[in-house]
């Protein structure tokens, strides 16, 4: 089996053109499963010797141990996808899965800041980038590391709501990849789907102050910096996905707001907030990258309960 999961991996990355997130997570999902099928001292399991049992007791396995059910699911989701591509090649006659129901999951509609507050929070950040002053500063850091990576932070802040990015699509996003002139982006999305979005002027204020920082960043770098990322950290390097919730989070605790806002919170105030001013769903589903429209119509849920909470305040016989 581990030779078939090799080959699998293989096929991910060169024909299905998937993004290195998804093949890790696939490999470690089947890692895990071949671990649990056979444990050291074990005899390695036969892939033709799977079957549904065996899938259903890795599952209860994954939730005695305390598994959410939406990572249950999405192990179960590997699987799938395995032992599908297994049948394809004939190594399996039919994929043991088919019988393994998913998880029923809880329907959770988005928490979404009003334009109103994400418009305050925003604003906010105008004068912590004047005012520089670092949450916690770096033991030895130059004396200027603030106000420069503040300029970069608004940039990073705004680009997230102005164009509805995902935080992996803003970390790959290169300089070849922006329109400056025509205020447009060439984003690579899941699947490494390429598509066009805009983005607005208090984005491209906050990037017009970010260049200079930028050019500033690559001197210090040296040779090991990315000429080519577009957002840096302090040693010209290319920022990852972990750095990105890191520099909302400080900026949350610097305007002192009581939010649990992520990057992705960023995306869903684009989307509901594009959907509470009249934008067509198609449009919005465009804009987002999102294969299927029932993945975009999950915004029509957190606006119908916004109209509602607006309806039981404001009208006098709610």
């Amino acid at each position: 089996m581990k030779e078939e999961v090799a080959k699998y991996i293989s096929y991910l990355c060169s024909v299905r053109s998937a993004s290195a997130s998804t093949v890790r997570n696939y490999k470690l999902d089947l890692e895990q499963f071949i671990g649990y099928l056979s444990p050291p001292g074990a005899k390695p399991v036969a892939l033709r010797d799977i079957d549904h049992r065996l899938i259903r007791e890795f599952l209860g396995h994954l939730h005695d141990k305390g598994l959410q059910k939406s990572s249950i699911a999405r192990k179960l989701a590997s699987l799938r996808s395995f032992f599908k591509y297994c049948v394809r090649e004939g190594s399996l006659a039919r994929s043991p899965a088919r019988l393994v129901s998913t998880p029923k999951l809880p329907k959770r509609i988005p928490s979404i800041l009003s334009s109103e507050e994400m418009n305050a929070f925003l604003d906010s950040l105008v004068s912590v980038a004047e005012a520089a002053i670092p949450v916690r500063p770096r033991p030895g850091a130059p004396e200027d590391e603030s106000r420069l990576l503040a300029k970069r932070d608004r940039a990073i802040l705004e680009l997230l709501y102005s164009s509805g990015l995902r935080v992996s699509e803003l970390t790959g996003l290169n300089i070849g990849d922006m329109d400056r002139k025509g205020l447009m982006l060439r984003v690579r999305g899941k699947g490494n789907k390429e598509r066009v979005v805009p983005y607005g002027s208090k984005a491209e204020q906050a990037l017009e102050l970010y260049w200079p920082v930028r050019a500033d960043l690559l001197s210090r770098g040296g040779d090991c910096t990315d000429p080519e990322a577009t957002f840096l950290n302090f040693a010209g390097q290319r920022l990852t996905t972990r750095s990105i919730r890191r520099i909302l989070k400080k900026y949350v605790r610097l305007v002192n707001i009581n939010w649990d806002l992520h990057p992705h919170s960023l995306r869903h105030a684009f989307a509901t907030h594009l959907l509470a001013d009249g934008a067509d769903l198609r449009a919005i589903q465009e804009l987002l990258g999102h294969a299927s429209l029932s993945t975009t119509q999950k915004y029509t849920h957190a606006s119908i309960r916004q109209l509602m909470e607006v309806y039981d305040k404001a009208h006098p016989r709610a």
